[in-house]
C-alpha cells in the first residue's frame, strides 16, 4: 500500500472487504477445537470453533485487520490534507500590524 493513497481509492478497497471478524484464534490442546476470543461490551467473549471453520474465520480476522490498516491510512491522508489546507490558508492571510502599546490616562 502506498504511503499517500487517494481517499477514494482507500474507500473502494474498504468496500471490497466482504468478511470481517474481530478477535484472536488460538488452538486448544485437544486439537479438535480452536478458541476464538473477542472483546465485546466490555467483556472477553470466548467461542469454540471446529477445525472445519478455522480457515474461513482466519480470513475474516485478516479482513478486519486489513480494514483497520486501510481506515488508519484514510484518516492519515485526510489529516495530512487538512493540515496542508490550514497551512496554506494561514500563509495567505495578510499580516496584521503590530499592536503598539498606547497608554491611556484614567480619569477619576
Amino acid at each position: 500500500m502506498k504511503a499517500k493513497c487517494e481517499p477514494a481509492d482507500l474507500l473502494q478497497q474498504i468496500a471490497q472487504i466482504q468478511q470481517m471478524e474481530r478477535g484472536k484464534l488460538c488452538p486448544l490442546q485437544a486439537g479438535a477445537y480452536y478458541n476464538h476470543q473477542t472483546w465485546e461490551n466490555g467483556r472477553n467473549v470466548v467461542r469454540y470453533v471446529t477445525r472445519d471453520r478455522v480457515a474461513s474465520l482466519q480470513r475474516a480476522i485478516a479482513g478486519y485487520q486489513h480494514y483497520m490498516k486501510l481506515t488508519q491510512a484514510y484518516a492519515d491522508e485526510i489529516i495530512r490534507r487538512t493540515r496542508q489546507a490550514h497551512k496554506t490558508s494561514t500563509s495567505k492571510t495578510t499580516k496584521r500590524k503590530k499592536n503598539t502599546k498606547t497608554t491611556r490616562k484614567l480619569e477619576i
